[in-house]
């Protein structure tokens, strides 16, 4: 449980404590995005992102799909989020939600099996930007909607809600680069191959990149994929520490897999470089060396809401109700390279912490949420579009659960 002194100073997402200003020229279909307020405790609580009253009385069914949901804190974070926002809309009967590998239940086949159930609509974080696309057709056909979550698709009739995952990348990228005066090597640790969000996010690095010549990305400048998956994580950062690399290396620039990365390099009893990460419990309080054992450590915490989940849900319920929808029509790239346009809706412009600044510092320690796994985001909700309380995503129950 929270305490309400906790609660209460929860992300007060006001001025940037880093270079964060900047994520606006973020580049890719991130410029024609609108940006979000930041989260407050207050909005929190207010039920802004709540249904209609005249729509109150509507019940509908929801097919959720995560395919790489096992393992990974962000994904099950997600799923939490999704599942608590239709616990208090009031509008969610019944739900289906699956949460998998990929290797052993295709994401192709989740959507399919959901079809199956006849839900009024399904969510889903997609592995692709089109491989989902023949069952996101039957699925219209069928008069179901579907909403992507934290990553596009170019289904023509699917909403899309993501993060800003370009100024993601550009934002880190660029504190890192100054870090070390923009001359350097800085080992490129991305996440999913082929994933929408791990492309955007290497648009971001790449306008990061071309600001700072200096700087060479090893292994080179299409990174190395950990797949977002702390197992692989730490064992690409042990056999690059033990191939002797790591000693040539000044930064370090990761898709979210930061704490691993970080006791790889104590365990190795290396110094550590700079790190660019992602918003992770474990990962904020090693930043602020909390529990001890981390000094030296020079790292960046970049917001990325996993209650994107909650938002997808919300942005679920509006298309049912009719509701209109303030989405934007976006440019983005297919799996060939080629242009495509999707109706989409980027939120929020992302905030980053940094630990080299008494500013950065005191808002570490603001954002670090008690009660929360270490592997899971501390931005549990986003203002004006989830309005659970914390202790209702923690719960992680849904409707008939």
């Amino acid at each position: 449980m929270i305490q309400g002194s906790t609660r209460r100073k929860l992300f007060a997402w006001g001025a940037v404590a880093t270079l964060v200003a900047a994520c606006s020229s973020g580049g890719g279909a991130a410029t024609t995005a609108p940006s979000a307020a930041a989260p407050s405790e207050s909005a929190a609580a207010s039920g802004s992102a709540a249904a209609s009253p005249s729509a109150a009385a509507k019940q509908y069914t929801i097919g959720y799909s995560n395919a790489f949901g096992i393992g990974n804190g962000f994904r099950e974070e997600q799923l939490c989020t999704a599942k608590a926002q239709a616990l208090v809309s009031g509008q969610v009967s019944s739900g289906t939600w699956t949460n998998e590998k990929e290797d052993t239940y295709p994401q192709l086949q989740q959507i399919r099996d959901l079809i199956s159930k006849k839900p009024d609509a399904i969510i889903f974080n997609p592995n692709g930007p089109d491989v989902l696309n023949p069952a996101l057709a039957e699925a219209s056909a069928a008069g179901i909607k579907t909403v992507a979550l934290d990553a596009y698709v170019t289904d023509p009739n699917t909403l899309n809600i993501s993060n800003d995952q370009v100024a993601y990348g550009y934002v880190g990228a660029s504190w890192l680069f100054k870090q070390l005066g923009g001359k350097g090597n800085v080992y490129y640790m991305r996440g999913l191959a082929g994933h929408p969000a791990d492309n955007d996010r290497h648009q971001g690095v790449m306008k990061a990149l071309a600001e700072n010549p200096g700087i060479k990305l090893l292994p080179n400048n299409d990174g190395v994929p950990t797949g977002w998956d702390p197992a692989q994580g730490t064992k690409l950062i042990t056999d690059y520490i033990n191939s002797g690399k790591y000693d040539d290396l000044q930064g370090i620039w990761t898709s979210g897999i930061d704490q691993q990365v970080v006791d790889a390099i104590k365990a190795a009893n290396k110094p550590f470089v700079p790190i660019v990460g992602a918003d992770l419990k474990g990962f904020v309080e090693m930043l602020l060396n909390k529990n001890g054992g981390y000094d030296g450590l020079k790292g960046l915490a970049v917001y990325n809401p996993a209650a994107i989940g909650g938002a997808g849900l919300n942005l679920a319920l509006k298309a049912l109700n009719g509701d209109t929808i303030d989405s934007k029509d976006v440019t983005v790239k297919d799996s060939t390279g080629a242009d495509k346009q999707i109706k989409a809706i980027f939120l929020p412009t992302p905030e980053a912490y940094d630990n080299t600044t008494d500013a950065g510092k005191a808002k570490l320690q603001e954002i670090d949420v008690e009660g929360l796994n270490n592997l899971w985001p501390v931005s549990w909700y986003i203002n004006g579009w989830t309005d659970y309380s914390i202790d209702q995503m923690l719960a992680c129950k849904a409707p008939g659960e």
